[in-house]
This record gives C-alpha cells, sequence and structure tokens, in this order.
C-alpha cells in the first residue's frame, strides 16, 4: 500500500512514518515543518526506496494536488495538526485555520483526486483525531464511538469541526473516510511541551515538576507505538464511513502519573533524595477536563487490535529513551514557547 501521510515529521506522525515503512509500505510524508515537526524523528527511514519527503502545507491547496499527482496514494492518512492545548488558549486562529480549514483543503483535494482516478472503492481517507472532542468524564463511564460531542477548548472544538467535516465528506460526496478518535500518547519523540517530557526533562535538570491544579485529572494514556499499529490496521481493514476510538486502557490521575515517572527516574537516574520532591502545583489550566476514558471495544472486537504495554511498561521505554536521545530533545528545547507556561489566563 502506498500512503501519504500528513504530519509524518511530528510525534505520532513519525511513529505512524517508521513502522509504515518496516511493514513494507510506500510513505510519502508531507509536513510542513512547523515548530512541533523535527526530521530528525524519521532520520531512521530518511534513506529507504520506500519513503519520500515532501514539505507542504495541508492549506495549499495547488501543492496538495500536486503532490497527490505525482504519488497516486491508495490512502490519506491525515494527521496534520495544531495539538496542544495551552497554545490554542493563546491563540486559536492559528487552530482553526489549520485543523478546520487544513482539514477542509486536503478533503477537496483528495475528493478530486479521488474522482479523477474512477472512485476507486479500495481508496481509504484516515482522519486521526482525539478523545478531547467528546468533552469531559465524571468519574464513572467511558467514552464510545456514539458519545455526543462536547468539546471544551479551542483545540479540541477545532478538532471536533475537522471530524464533522470529514463524516459530511463521506455522506455528501461519498469519500471512502475513516476516522479514529484517541486517548492520550506518549512515548520517544513526545515533544517537550506536553506534560511527560516537560516532567521527565524538568526533573534531569533540577528543576519544578508543575502539576495543574490538585492533579485530579484523569487520562487514559497510550503508548505511541501501540497508537501507530492501530491505525494502520484501521486504514488497511476499517470500514468505509465507520469511526474507532483507540485508547491504552491506562487511566491514571495526572499525579500518579508524575509520582510513577519520578519512581523510575530514582531508580535509573539516582540522586539524594527523591524527584517526587520537585513537584509543584500550579494555577489549573482555564475550561480544564476533568476525566477522559475510552472504551475500545469496537477496534478490539472488529480489528483484533489491543495495547501491547501498560502505562507502567510504557513509562519505562519512554524514559529510557529520553535518557538516552539527550541531542535530541535539547535542540528542541530552543524553539519557541518551549519551557514556558502557556494557556494561563482566557
Amino acid at each position: 500500500m502506498k500512503l501519504l501521510v500528513t504530519g509524518g515529521a511530528g510525534f505520532i506522525g513519525s511513529a505512524v512514518v517508521r513502522r509504515a515503512v518496516a511493514q513494507g509500505h510506500q510513505v510519502v510524508n508531507l509536513d510542513a515543518l512547523t515548530y512541533a515537526a523535527c526530521l530528525d524523528n524519521v532520520a531512521s527511514v530518511a534513506d529507504n526506496p520506500l519513503y519520500v519527503f515532501e514539505q507542504a502545507d495541508i492549506r495549499d491547496r495547488a501543492a496538495l494536488d500536486r503532490i497527490l499527482a505525482k504519488h497516486q496514494p491508495d490512502a490519506v492518512m491525515h494527521l496534520a495538526a495544531e495539538s496542544h492545548v495551552d497554545r490554542s488558549i493563546d491563540g486559536p486562529g492559528t487552530f482553526i485555520d489549520t485543523n478546520v480549514m487544513g482539514t477542509f483543503h486536503l478533503l477537496e483535494a483528495a475528493r478530486a483526486y479521488w474522482v479523477a482516478r474512477g472512485k476507486p472503492d479500495r481508496f481509504r481517507f484516515h482522519h486521526i483525531s482525539t478523545d478531547e472532542v467528546f468533552g469531559s468524564l465524571g468519574a464513572t463511564g467511558q467514552f464510545t464511538e456514539d458519545t455526543p460531542y462536547d468539546p471544551r477548548s479551542p483545540y479540541s472544538a477545532s478538532k471536533a469541526g475537522s471530524d464533522h467535516l470529514v463524516r459530511a465528506w463521506h455522506e455528501t460526496y461519498g469519500l471512502p473516510v475513516v476516522l479514529t478518535n484517541c486517548s492520550n500518547n506518549y512515548g520517544p519523540y513526545h515533544f517537550p511541551e506536553k506534560l511527560i517530557p516537560v516532567i521527565v526533562l524538568n526533573a534531569l535538570a533540577g528543576k519544578a515538576l508543575p502539576i495543574y491544579g490538585d492533579g485530579s485529572n484523569v487520562r487514559d494514556w497510550l503508548y505511541v507505538e501501540d497508537h501507530a499499529e492501530a491505525l494502520l490496521l484501521v486504514v488497511a481493514r476499517g470500514a468505509p464511513g465507520r469511526s474507532y476510538n483507540i485508547g491504552g486502557e491506562n487511566e491514571r490521575s495526572n499525579l500518579d502519573l508524575v509520582r510513577t515517572l519520578c519512581a523510575i527516574l530514582d531508580r535509573k537516574r539516582p540522586r539524594d533524595g527523591s524527584y517526587a520532591d520537585q513537584i509543584t502545583f500550579v494555577t489549573d489550566r482555564p475550561g480544564h477536563d476533568a476525566r477522559y476514558a475510552i472504551d475500545p471495544v469496537r477496534i478490539r472486537e472488529e480489528l483484533g487490535w489491543r495495547p501491547s504495554v501498560t502505562v507502567e511498561q510504557g513509562l519505562e521505554l519512554t524514559v529510557d529513551w529520553y535518557l538516552a536521545n539527550e541531542p535530541w530533545w535539547r535542540a528542541l528545547q530552543e524553539r519557541h514557547g518551549v519551557g514556558q507556561r502557556l494557556g494561563v489566563s482566557a
């Protein structure tokens, strides 16, 4: 299969690219190389004959038409997006422009390409989204594919808008789409402004380990390599028009997660005292959702997928990776906004 992966130099996108090439797929990586992208993420496949890189913006319709016509993919896997909630609070316009309008332009380019090729049944437009579109849960319950949308941040609202566009292009134009909504990802190559890399890198630097509010917010944590495997399964075998929730089956509060990371670092990079002594509670994010949890029954029963690691196992692997790859994260810490508290005031 030949795949066009948008956002393939980002965190999740690069995991998809690496795994797809390893499975023998041809991959065209389309990325605008914004602040969160890094071509080092795909350096391991850069010289592989199955891999091609195209620098382009999903808002550039002419570039999209050119790249689709040139490479003629069997499927589009759409991961390109602005994704940091705190940045969306400070600058929502970029999120609407990229996540909503960018998805619109990509859908139109993909539809024109699909029509020009005679509307092949095997073509897929795979839209990768987030569980944040469903809003916030209480102490019980899980998100299913039928949960009503209730986004509460500019980021999640922009992703909800893009989800609706994808479904509309399927219903109106017959474009063969599949959608996935995932829980919080973590793992190697995670950009160092997100919670887990912030905690690991601040701990190593002797800095405060910031936790929003009282740390009681709960997330379902999904190891990025498991997610990439699930995405490739969905694009190959998912039913057109169908959506699939992908979860790690690993719910943890933010405070418990940070304490687990500190315990791992205490073992792997010991020093006087515990890294947990650096935990600091800070002013909560505006509109901070209390809990996310995914019911993954559909993808398990229809496609046979389950996560391969627990969060404790995945965190061990993640910490090991950051300890072994200091040059990678040192370079990214110099980028705009990294290391600063963003999204403080609404």
